[in-house]
């Protein structure tokens, strides 16, 4: 491996690279033993940090959801630009390529995602809405509504070493696109990748000041400043965890605090998938992945796998031959498949807890104390060759259900039937991921809700979807990452739910006017205006609560049958009246609800070339009251919400769509969603 000039870690605190006043800790290569950094925060004001992140965090929350995604979807483009360097520097940490893709394109993948996601599902605004208005008078003159706004504080995300650049880019994309500032505290032994990613972050000059800080070595005396609009996630230990989480300056002002722990993820080999079922290889394929990428320093790596006691043979000799067969040594190695431990140490700790777990079986597959290597010097490089255990009686055991081995290491243990299959996955005390490998609908079903309630998310692996499937131990930015119990009770990603844990929920009540401008969405209740047909205005000219009340239509008998004829639609409240009346919701013939959508859009459409670009789809429709032949139908259409389109020549426009009857019965409710040009010709 190429070796560099040691490197002096620094700080990026208050706008400025800043070292620390003692010479460091040395940080070694995991696969080499050379220098590569020294690591010291010391004669850093902690309290001055958090000062400026809040401070300079204002620029930040007057972004909107979407300027905020382009932000990250700009940073992100920058990033994957850069891979190449992040990969030469993610050797020195025991990677291999493979392993050092899933931490850095996994890592910026996640960013664009985020980046994505948001400008899909989220309005362009700062503040987003959550459920639907609540009206708490009779005459709509005094109401509620939920609101989510950024927290004014500083994310404090203290990460574990595994994952030096996904690690960070995985918490930081919902926290910026919550509008919320962050300060990064790597692990130490790899945190010369993270000062990397974070320089090149700050070179790129996107983030606006203040949005990112980096503390390289120990936060010192930071978590005694946090306060009640601070956020502190951290991952790692559930020793240090806990400690942390305790903290008396967290407990005294509440301040948000999320946990991602060690965890003891379980998979199940189903009864049904026996050796030489696509599932069976399936689950060898995975476990053998899980064991062996990121030297098993994965948090959510198979720790213990459960098979059927007549499985047991197959299921080892099978484990031994692939395992066998993964080459171990130097990450830059090409014939190697599986790199380095983080540092010596780790790989001491890593035997010392093989040790342990033999209290409740005994080695069959490896050997703990040796290594056997295709390139590197097993004295000098933290390297370990796969191990599995096997433990006869789980159900009787201790350690196998309390121990993590954070390494290439994982537990083999039988069962006879699913339901104790099921329990044993249980006394892990929760973890991140659990999965099962089956084709049979059955035991699917009875694994999964076994398992659910103690793990954060379960995986069904089978012969359908194993060329697609993601796997057991990748978690997913749309999907929560986190669980119940031992894993740290916390959760992390999810999509917007995952943005929504850097604001603060706040139930708003007043009058609907004033809540309408502080939501940026019309509500019953709040003004309107009814000028020329709001379908004629360009999104510069649009107003919420531009309104439309459309003349009428009267539905006859001959369109009912017109529309089923037309359609195909001849569902027998349609067409016969004898059974319609039958029917306890009917007093007799009704018209199709698409019949009552289409009319209706008769009603309201504009027809002429205009600013209104194209209807995109309807969401929330509902149908409330029956339309019989004779009744005579009207619409009230209502300017809802307008997004604009960053650096785009349209914006969405949600309007409010109410399908009223000569009684004044609603109808249909529903949104029209349409593209709306910013300017159109006068």
């Amino acid at each position: 491996m190429t070796s560099h000039a040691p490197i002096r870690l620094k700080s990026y605190i208050c706008g400025a690279w800043k070292a620390g006043s003692r010479d460091g800790a040395e940080l070694l290569n995991a696969a080499t033993g050379d220098l590569v950094a020294t690591i010291d925060a010391s004669g850093i004001d902690m309290a001055e940090a958090l000062e400026y992140g809040r401070a300079s965090g204002h620029a930040l929350r007057m972004m909107t959801f979407h300027e905020r995604a382009l932000m990250l979807k700009a940073l992100g483009q920058h990033l994957m630009g850069l891979k190449d360097e992040f990969h030469a520097l993610s050797l020195a940490t025991g990677a291999t390529p493979r392993d050092g893709w899933v931490d850095i394109e996994g890592g910026i993948g996640t960013l664009l995602g985020y980046a994505s996601k948001a400008r899909r599902e989220m309005p362009n605004a700062r503040v987003l809405t959550e459920g639907a208005v609540e009206p708490l008078s009779k005459d709509m003159s005094f109401s509620a509504q939920h609101i989510l706004t950024p927290l004014t504080g500083v994310a404090v995300h203290i990460n574990a070493y595994n994952f030096p650049c996904w690690g960070m880019l995985e918490k930081l994309a919902p926290t910026l696109i919550a509008g919320m500032p962050a300060i990064i505290k790597p692990a130490s032994q790899t945190a010369y990748l993270t000062e990397l990613m974070v320089r090149r972050i700050i070179e790129a000059g996107i983030l606006p000041p203040g949005a990112l800080q980096l503390i390289c070595g120990s936060v010192g005396d930071l978590l005694e400043h946090v306060t009640e609009q601070d956020v502190v996630t951290f991952t790692g230990s559930a020793t240090t965890g806990r400690k942390l989480r305790a903290h008396p300056a967290i407990m005294a002002s509440s301040t948000r605090f999320t946990m991602e722990a060690d965890s003891l993820n379980a998979c199940i080999l189903g009864p049904d998938a026996v050796a030489g079922t696509p599932e069976f290889d399936l689950f060898i394929r995975e476990v053998a992945a899980e064991m062996t990428v990121k030297a098993g320093q994965k948090c959510t790596a198979i720790r213990r796998a459960f098979v059927p006691r007549a499985q047991v043979g197959a299921v080892r000799d099978a484990l031994a031959a692939r395992l066998g067969a993964l080459p171990v040594g130097l990450p830059d190695d090409p014939q190697v498949r599986v790199g380095a431990l983080a540092s010596l140490a780790q790989r001491d700790e890593v035997r010392a807890r093989i040790r342990d777990l033999a209290a409740d079986g005994e080695v069959v597959i490896g050997n703990p104390d040796a290594v056997t290597l295709t390139s590197g010097d097993p004295d000098m490089g933290a390297f370990m060759n796969p191990v599995v255990l096997y433990c006869d009686h789980p159900e009787a055991a201790r350690a196998v259900h309390d121990v993590e081995a954070f390494g290439p290491v994982s537990t083999l243990m039988p069962y006879d039937d699913l339901e104790q299959a099921v329990a044993l996955t249980r006394r892990g005390k929760g973890s991140l991921v659990a999965s099962v490998f089956t084709d049979d609908a059955g035991v699917a079903e009875a694994a999964v809700l076994g398992m659910a309630p103690f793990h954060g998310r379960v995986m069904i692996g089978n012969r359908a979807s194993a060329k697609t499937a993601t796997g057991h131990g990748s978690p997913l930015y749309m999907l929560v990452h986190g669980g119940p119990g031992r894993a740290g009770g916390g959760e992390e990603m999810g999509g917007v739910r995952g943005v929504k844990h850097f604001m603060q929920r706040t139930a708003v009540q007043g009058a609907p006017r004033l809540l309408s401008a502080v939501t940026g969405q019309w509500m019953e209740g709040a003004q309107t205006r009814s000028d020329i047909h709001p379908f004629r205005k360009s999104l510069t000219e649009l107003r919420l609560g531009d309104q439309l009340v459309t003349a009428t239509r009267t539905v006859t008998l001959e369109d009912i049958e017109h529309f089923a004829q037309f359609t195909g639609d001849t569902f027998y409240a349609h067409m016969d009246e004898e059974a319609a009346r039958a029917n306890p919701f009917f007093e007799g013939r009704v018209a199709h609800g698409y019949l009552i959508v289409s009319f209706a859009a008769g009603l309201f459409v504009q027809p002429d070339p205009g600013p209104v670009l194209a209807n995109y789809g309807v969401d929330n429709l509902r149908f409330l009251t029956p339309v019989n032949p004779g009744d005579t139908l009207g619409v009230r259409l209502t300017c809802k919400e307008i997004s604009p389109r960053e650096g785009g020549e349209h914006g969405e426009v949600r309007w409010d769509c109410q399908v009223t009857n000569q009684n004044g019965a609603v109808v249909a409710q529903y949104d029209v969603l349409t593209m709306v040009a910013k300017t159109w010709p006068a």
